[in-house]
């Protein structure tokens, strides 16, 4: 017997449905949920990369990139560079 009310209490329960302002907050937290969850792995970083860059140069601080290049491989560089111009080119 107390399995039946169990179960009709779930069945019951499962007849709610979500309308109006309920359906509105309910939407408004999940949004607000995935924002506040995305915010400090995507949007800070992009807003102010200085603590990241700062972070980057100091654990590269005795690291010569043209010495652990493997196979004799270029540094990377930038294949739309364009060449400047020097002063006396018109």
């Amino acid at each position: 017997m107390l399995m039946s009310s169990f179960t009709v209490s779930t069945m019951s329960w499962a007849h709610h449905r979500l309308t109006g302002w309920k359906f509105g907050a309910f939407v408004a937290v999940l949004v607000g949920a995935v924002g506040l969850t995305i915010y400090p792995i995507i949007i800070s970083p992009m807003i102010n990369p200085e603590p990241y860059k700062r972070a980057q140069r100091h654990t590269r601080q005795g690291i010569k990139q043209e010495e652990i290049q493997p196979g004799n491989m270029k540094v990377w560089s930038d294949p739309f560079g364009r060449k400047k111009k020097e002063d006396g080119d018109s």
